[in-house]
C-alpha cells in the first residue's frame, strides 16, 4: 500500500471520517489505530521490530528523566547505541556479513522506514537527555509520535517539539488546511508519475547499461537522475504533508527548492532539511561544530557526511557520495575567500544576477556529479561513467533521434520537458515568496475547482500510468 495507491487513500479516507466523527479528546486514538493498521500492511514482518524499538526508547526517555551525573550519560549512550545497533543489523548487516566478514549473504528482511524511525527516536532520547523536552509519560502516545503514517516510511524526520502536540491534541475540522493538503496531494501525484517515473525510464535504461553509452548519453541519464531524485524524494514529501493536513496536521518543510542554491553549503540548507538538520544538531555540534579551530570543524564536517553517506546505504557508493559532499564543504569553506577575490577582481557583485547564475549551474553540477556515484551500482561503475562522460564525444545524438532509442519517444520525452519547465517556473516563483497554492485558494471556487480537475486529468493522462509503464518505487522508501 504506497502513497500512490489507490488502497492508500481508501485508507486515508476511512481514517478522516472516524476522525472527524469521535469526540475531539479522542482523535488521537483514531490516529493512533490508523498508524497500527498501515505499518501491518505495509511491513507485516518488521511490525514486532518496530514496536520493540518504541518500547525499549519509551523506557530509556522515563529513565533519562529522573537520573543524574554518570548514570544518566550510560543510560542515555545505552538508549541510543540499542537502537543504532537494530538499525545497523537490519538495514547493513547483510553488506557487514558478506561483503566484510567474507560470509554467506543471507535473506533479511528489512523493516520499512527504520533509517527514518531510528533518528526520529535518537533525536527524541537526545532531546530528553538535554532537558529540552520533557519525556511522554503515556507510552500509547509515544508510539502514535514515532509511528504517524503519514511520513514514517520516508520522512521528513519530525521533531517531538513540532510534531507531538499536533498529534495528540485532535483538531476541528479546518477547511483552508484540508484544501491545500488536496492540492499538495495532487501536486505530489505530478512530481511522482509525469516527472520522476517518466525521467526513471531513459536513467534504467543508461545506468544499468552503463558500458553500451557514453558521453551525451551519460550526460542526459546524470541530469535526469537529478531530476528524478528531487522529484520522486520532493513528491512523498509533498503527499505526506497533503495527507497530514487532511487532518490538521502540519508537517515540517522538507526542501526549499535545492537546486537553486548557489553553493553546496547553500544546497545542503535546502535538499532533505530534516535529514540535514538532525546530522547539524545531532553530530556535528555536539562533535564540537567550527569550535576549535578550522581543522576540527573539517573534521567534524567530513565525520557529519560520511555519516550521512552511511545512512543512505551500504557500500562504498554511498559513502563516497557522503566523502564527496564533505570534500565540497571544506573546499568551499577554504577557498571562500579566493572565491570573492576573483569575482572582485572581475568587477562582478556579489548580488549581480550573472553571479548567481553562475554560481547556481556550478553547484548543479557538483552535486550531480555526486548523484552519479550515489545512482550506480558500484563506486567501480559511478567513476567510469564520469570518465565516459568525458571521453566520449557524441553530441550529434541530441540532433539524429538517438535519444529516442532510451524509451521514452519524442512524445513522452515533450511531456516530461514540459513537466520539468512547469517545476522549475513554479520554483521559481516560489523562491520570489510567491506561494502558488495560496494563489489557487484566493480564486473563486469555479475557477479553484477548474485547476483541480485540469491537475488530475493531466496526471491521469500524461502520467506513467498514461503510457503503459510500471509505477516505480519511491526512491527514499528504500531508506
Amino acid at each position: 500500500m504506497t502513497y500512490i495507491s489507490f488502497n492508500f487513500y481508501v485508507f486515508v479516507t476511512l481514517a478522516l471520517i472516524l476522525y472527524y466523527i469521535v469526540p475531539v479528546k479522542l482523535r488521537w486514538c483514531i490516529l493512533l489505530a490508523a498508524n497500527m493498521m498501515f505499518y501491518l500492511a505495509v511491513c507485516r514482518t518488521g511490525w514486532w521490530i518496530l514496536c520493540g524499538t518504541v518500547l525499549v526508547s519509551y523506557a530509556a526517555a522515563l529513565w533519562l528523566n529522573r537520573c543524574h551525573g554518570t548514570g544518566k550519560k550510560l543510560l542515555f549512550a545505552a538508549g541510543v547505541i540499542s537502537v543504532i545497533i537494530l538499525w545497523l543489523f537490519f538495514r547493513n548487516g547483510n553488506f557487514i556479513w558478506h561483503n566484510v566478514l567474507g560470509r554467506e549473504p543471507y535473506t533479511l528482511i528489512v523493516p520499512l522506514g527504520i533509517s527514518f524511525y531510528t533518528m526520529q527516536i535518537i533525536a527524541y532520547l537526545a532531546d530528553v537527555y538535554r532537558g529540552d523536552i520533557s519525556p511522554q509519560k503515556n507510552p500509547a502516545k509515544y508510539a502514535l509520535f514515532i509511528t504517524f503514517f503519514p511520513q514514517i516510511l520516508q520522512g521528513p524526520i519530525p521533531r517531538y517539539q513540532q510534531l507531538g502536540q499536533q498529534l495528540f491534541c485532535g483538531h476541528l475540522f479546518d477547511e483552508a488546511k484540508f484544501t491545500r493538503g488536496f492540492y499538495l496531494i495532487i501536486w505530489g501525484f505530478f512530481l511522482k508519475l509525469v516527472i520522476a517515473d517518466k525521467a526513471a525510464v531513459i536513467v534504467n535504461t543508461v545506468f544499468d547499461h552503463d558500458l553500451a553509452y557514453g558521453g551525451g548519453y551519460i550526460w542526459m541519464a546524470s541530469v535526469l537522475y537529478s531530476i528524478q531524485l528531487y522529484a520522486d524524494f520532493l513528491s512523498c514529501t509533498t503527499l505526506a504533508q497533503g495527507v497530514s493536513l487532511l487532518f490538521g496536521i502540519e508537517l515540517m518543510k522538507n526542501f526549499e527548492r535545492p537546486y537553486l542554491a548557489v553553493s553546496v553549503k547553500d544546497f545542503w540548507r535546502r535538499w532533505h532539511i530534516s535529514l540535514s538538520s538532525w546530522l547539524r544538531d545531532y553530530v556535528y555540534i555536539p562533535f564540537g561544530g567550527s569550535r576549535n579551530g578550522k581543522w576540527r570543524k573539517y573534521r567534524n564536517l567530513a565525520v557529519t557526511f560520511l555519516i550521512s553517506g552511511i545512512w543512505h546505504g551500504a557500500g562504498l557508493p554511498y559513502l563516497l557520495w557522503g566523502g564527496i559532499h564533505g570534500f565540497y564543504q571544506i573546499a568551499g569553506d577554504a577557498a571562500e575567500s579566493l572565491k570573492e577575490k576573483m569575482f572582485a577582481c572581475l568587477q562582478i557583485k556579489p548580488d549581480s544576477k550573472g553571479r548567481r547564475r553562475f554560481e547556481q549551474i556550478g553547484t548543479f553540477l557538483l552535486v550531480n556529479f555526486a548523484w552519479i556515484l550515489f545512482r550506480a551500482d558500484t563506486a567501480e561503475i559511478g567513476i567510469r561513467m564520469i570518465k565516459h562522460m568525458f571521453s566520449e564525444f557524441n553530441p550529434w545524438i541530441f540532433f539524429n533521434d538517438r535519444i529516442f532509442t532510451l524509451g521514452l519517444g519524442w512524445k513522452e520525452m515533450a511531456v516530461l520537458l514540459s513537466a520539468v519547465i512547469l517545476l522549475f517556473a513554479v520554483e521559481k516563483k516560489q523562491e520570489e515568496g510567491i506561494v502558488i497554492s495560496e494563489c489557487i485558494m484566493m480564486q473563486r471556487l469555479p475557477v479553484r475547482w477548474l485547476v483541480c480537475m485540469t491537475g488530475i486529468c493531466v496526471i491521469m493522462v500524461l502520467g506513467t500510468y498514461g503510457y503503459g509503464f510500471d509505477v516505480q518505487d519511491f526512491i527514499y522508501g528504500g531508506f
